[in-house]
Parts: C-alpha cells; sequence; structure tokens
C-alpha cells in the first residue's frame, strides 16, 4: 500500500458507511491507500453484533474468531463497493480487538489523517459527538475528520477555515488550501473580530466599538496569514471574511452549505496540546458540514 494512507473507522452503522465513502474519495484525491478499521471488544457489551447470538454463546474462542470472520466479511462487502467506485484505489481492511478510539489512534500511527463519523451505533441527535470520535480528537496526534450524515450537497463548492494568527490557525490553513486545490473549491479564510490579540480590541472598550479599524485589524490578519499560499496554490480562489460575532458562531454561519470546515484544535488562548479549544469543541459538535481538526506535528 502507498504511503501515508487514510485510515478510517467502521462499525457497521450507517454513519459509519458515510464516513468511509467520504474516506475514499479523499484517498483518492491524495493519491493515498485506503485502510478501513473496525474494532470489536471483547466480551461484547450491550446486544450481540451477530444476529441471533446470545451473550451466553459468546464465551470461547470459537465463537470470537467466528464474530471477527463476520465484521471481516462486512468490512470486504463495503470495500469491494469502494473499489468499484474508486477502482484505482487501494483499499485493506482490518479489524482488531480493542477499544476503538485505542485500535483506530494505533491503526493511524503514520496517517494523513483520521477519518470517523460523528456517532455510531447508539447515535443520539446530531448535536452529540460518539464517544470514539470525542476520545480520537482529544488525544490522537493526526488530523481528524468528523463526518455527519447528508451534511454536504452535492453543490458544495467551498472549504471554510477558521484563522485566528495562531501556529495551529497556520496549519489549518495549510490544510485548508491543499484540500480545496485537490477538489476544486474555494477556500473561504475566516477571522472573528473578539478572536483579535487583547491590544487589538482597545477600541472597542467601553462599548465605543470602531468597526472600520476593526475590520481592517482582521482583514491584515487574514492578509498575513495567508501570504505565501496563493503561489503555491494559484488555482484556489480565496474569499476573505472578518465576522463582528464569536468566533464559534461566524465559523458554525460561514460553514452552511460548505464542503467541509477546518479549525485547529485549539487557539492561542488554549493550554495543552491535547485539548480541544471552545471554537474546535463547537465546531465538531455543531457544525452542519464534515469537520477537519487538524493539530501540530507529532512529537
Amino acid at each position: 500500500m502507498s504511503e501515508p494512507a487514510v485510515v478510517v473507522g467502521c462499525d457497521g452503522s450507517d454513519r459509519a458507511s458515510l464516513a468511509v465513502r467520504w474516506a475514499a474519495k479523499e484517498a483518492a484525491s491524495r493519491r493515498s491507500g485506503l485502510v478501513v478499521v473496525e474494532a470489536v471488544s471483547w466480551p461484547i457489551a450491550g446486544p450481540a453484533l451477530i444476529p441471533g447470538m446470545s451473550m451466553a454463546a459468546v464465551e470461547d474462542v470459537a465463537q470470537e474468531r467466528l464474530l471477527h470472520n463476520q465484521v471481516e466479511g462486512r468490512l470486504e462487502e463495503l470495500s469491494a463497493d469502494v473499489r468499484r467506485e474508486w477502482p484505482d484505489l487501494d483499499v485493506r481492511t482490518r479489524v482488531e480487538s480493542g477499544r476503538a478510539a485505542e485500535v483506530l489512534a494505533r491503526c493511524a500511527g503514520g496517517a494523513e489523517l483520521i477519518v470517523i463519523g460523528s456517532s455510531g451505533r447508539s447515535a443520539l441527535p446530531r448535536i452529540l459527538l460518539g464517544s470514539t470520535a470525542a476520545e480520537l480528537l482529544h488525544t490522537s496526534d493526526r488530523p481528524v475528520v468528523v463526518v455527519r450524515p447528508g451534511a454536504v450537497p452535492e453543490e458544495a463548492a467551498r472549504v471554510v477555515v477558521g484563522v485566528d494568527g495562531s501556529d495551529l490557525s497556520m496549519r489549518a490553513i495549510e490544510f485548508g488550501y491543499d484540500f480545496a486545490a485537490r477538489h476544486g473549491y474555494e477556500l473561504v479564510a475566516v477571522h472573528a473580530w473578539s478572536d483579535l490579540p487583547m491590544d487589538a480590541l482597545e477600541p472597542v472598550r467601553a462599548w465605543e466599538e470602531d468597526w472600520r479599524r476593526i475590520r481592517e485589524q482582521g482583514d491584515r490578519l487574514l492578509a498575513e496569514s495567508l501570504g505565501g499560499h496563493a503561489e503555491k496554490y494559484p488555482d484556489v480562489a480565496v474569499r476573505r471574511v472578518v465576522g463582528l460575532g464569536r468566533p464559534a458562531q461566524t465559523l458554525l454561519e460561514q460553514a452552511e452549505g460548505a464542503a467541509l470546515l477546518v479549525v485547529g484544535s485549539h487557539g492561542r488562548g488554549t493550554l495543552g496540546g491535547m485539548l480541544l479549544g471552545s471554537v474546535s469543541h463547537a465546531a465538531v459538535y455543531h457544525a452542519p458540514c464534515p469537520v477537519a481538526v487538524v493539530r501540530g506535528p507529532a512529537t
């Protein structure tokens, strides 16, 4: 398999199947391999995964092997569907015992990114995130893409990226440009006024808002952050947006109908490289489209 690859988590749910298709399209555009991973916990907690199998029937090694075979068969069927649509894509499957988040992180050691559905078989409403996705977002050192059902309209033609001037914001910009270039999308770079440095907020203290100056400073930050990318990605059309609302609200509004929202895992004000900042947290829990959360380089 060509390396690095795109790794996608599967659990047999419809949302996971959506994530697999999204990951396949992304892997094909990157000319990377695709690894479809499913984790099997043993003993099974909750309803048996094999129809008609009771808890009493899954107590020995033979039944565990049967469960693995069932999952492998299902993944092969899913992979065959993927290969029919992307015949040149190198697709492999892995079934491993263990907790889903740990298995995915282990399989994605050298991957370009991890793709996962927003929630699995036990999914609750859209605003809730599955436990596996939530854990990966807090612990993985790879970029993680969370795919939501029915979130990308066929006419989607733009990628939205949050910009705040931080190092992770710069990595998010690079991720967004690369994605936009490969898929032929417009890039919308978004900066919100309340995310400006504290010295830039002086004009708005005591409710004396100087919106013109705020916009100028936001435009300047966007120009500096995007500098150099136009030469590297000359075919990507770019639109700059300076919002006057809160960063999360501004990004979510811009993400309506988008193909992807890209954010850094945290901004300037968040401590700890493995924590989600408030903006990235809001994005993955409430975004109306797939979300890519970008981290710094693995150490």
